[in-house]
């Protein structure tokens, strides 16, 4: 694969699955920056005749299911709202989780102040329901396996907000401070006349699995491998924390993770 071209999962005659790269926005945006059908439709040829079915944050990075027709798009946009489709992200996050699953039901709306952040609002928001699932728990830092229910704007990014566990690099609704290795490794020392590299300085959550309903004639989960940078946080994570590889809740979900296999219950 050329080393620009976007990560294809899956393809058959209807279907594309794909692993999206941080910073890539699904659709046309404010920048001018190439976004996603463009570049996919260059790639794989103008007359795919590619078309959404659902959408991922232009920071977020991960598996997307894109139509090669019509019928297929309403067929798995159906799907989607029905909710018949499951999704589960990678959310490194900030602070302990404090049990091992939890699930936020808490309905979401447009922040008055500033219509690009999403917030928790009974009496405004619609209604909107996240699961999550405790990995690891690296001490000031925590590895979630979080489930959007529904599919609100921002959903994951706001509601383990509003629980007290932001994402780690989150510049909209945390901080935007990048991960340095420094930040927990005990005895880091820089090399001499060079200033430390961010282990990764994008927003840490990823898009991992998607699981489709049974009978459909086609693969029934789908895993986006996380980027370098990511993969390389959740080693640095497990190796310097306290705990060591005890940190995670089933080890085999650390050996699932780096081989981009299914997610063990």
């Amino acid at each position: 694969m050329p080393k620009n071209d976007i990560e294809i999962i899956y393809q058959d005659a209807d279907l594309v699955v794909i692993n999206k790269p941080a910073g890539i926005s699904t659709t046309a945006d404010r920048t001018g920056e190439s976004s996603l059908l463009p570049l996919l439709q260059k790639q794989l040829g103008a007359d795919t005749g590619l078309r959404l079915i659902h959408r991922l944050d232009k920071a977020a990075s991960g598996a997307m299911l894109l139509a090669k027709n019509l019928a297929t798009q309403s067929r798995f946009s159906s799907m989607f709202e029905k909710r018949r489709v499951k999704k589960n992200y990678l959310a490194l996050v900030t602070g302990a989780a404090g049990a091992l699953t939890g699930t936020i039901d808490t309905p979401l709306a447009h922040s008055r102040q500033n219509p690009r952040l999403m917030q928790t609002s009974r009496k405004r928001g619609k209604p909107a329901v996240t699961r999550w699932n405790l990995l690891a728990d690296f001490g000031a830092m925590a590895l979630l396996a979080a489930e959007p229910v529904t599919g609100r704007t921002h959903q994951i990014r706001a509601h383990l907000k509003s629980i007290g566990l932001p994402l780690v690099i989150d510049p909209l609704y945390g901080s935007a401070r990048p991960i340095m290795l420094s930040d927990f490794k005990p005895d880091y020392r820089p090399k001499k006349d060079k200033a430390e590299s961010p282990l990764i300085d994008r927003l840490t959550l990823h898009a991992y699995q998607i699981g489709l309903p049974p009978g459909l004639d086609k693969p029934d989960t789908f895993v986006a491998r996380l980027d370098k940078k990511f993969a390389a946080v959740i080693k640095a994570l497990t190796k310097y924390n306290p705990k060591g590889p005890d940190a995670f809740v089933n080890p085999e979900n650390l050996t699932a993770i780096l081989a981009a296999i299914p997610l063990c219950p």
